[in-house]
């Protein structure tokens, strides 16, 4: 998903295998993954996109402060947002926890490792695959 604020941004979706990192987008508020070789565009993950990050995974709590989620490895999500102009990308990781892709640390590494099954007749919207949304209701850290 390519969150709501970053429809400016050149962007493209993720193919399994590649390395993106957590950067911030000029002209926005934003934080997202881009490709290492694509600095500039923002790419967009499906909903249950599997990612192996290099390292423990890094967020910031508040401006002074950053904390580890404890994990490596995080499932892609969406948040119903509310108010809806929220962002609502966020990483699921194994504990439960969600966090939202918009307070990751800059700088992460982190690999496609597997993107997620639309079986063959489900209804898939194609706008929806651009710029997938789903909801989720996990703990959210923000």
């Amino acid at each position: 998903m390519c969150d709501y604020s970053l429809h400016a941004v050149a962007s493209r979706p993720a193919r399994v295998g590649e390395t993106l990192v957590t950067t911030s987008f000029p002209g926005t508020l934003t934080r997202g993954f881009a490709a290492k070789e694509e600095p500039g565009a923002a790419v967009c993950l499906l909903p249950g996109t599997e990612l192996a990050f290099e390292h423990e995974v890094r967020y910031n709590r508040n401006w002074l402060r950053t904390r580890s989620a404890g994990f490596c490895v995080a499932r892609f999500c969406t948040l119903e947002p509310r108010p809806p102009e929220q962002h609502r990308d966020a990483l699921a990781f194994p504990d439960g926890k969600t966090v939202l892709v918009n307070v990751l640390s800059e700088g992460q590494y982190a690999r496609v490792v597997q993107l997620p099954v639309i079986r063959t007749g489900e209804h898939v919207n194609i706008r929806a695959i651009r710029a997938i949304g789903a909801a989720a209701e996990p703990e959210v850290v923000v």
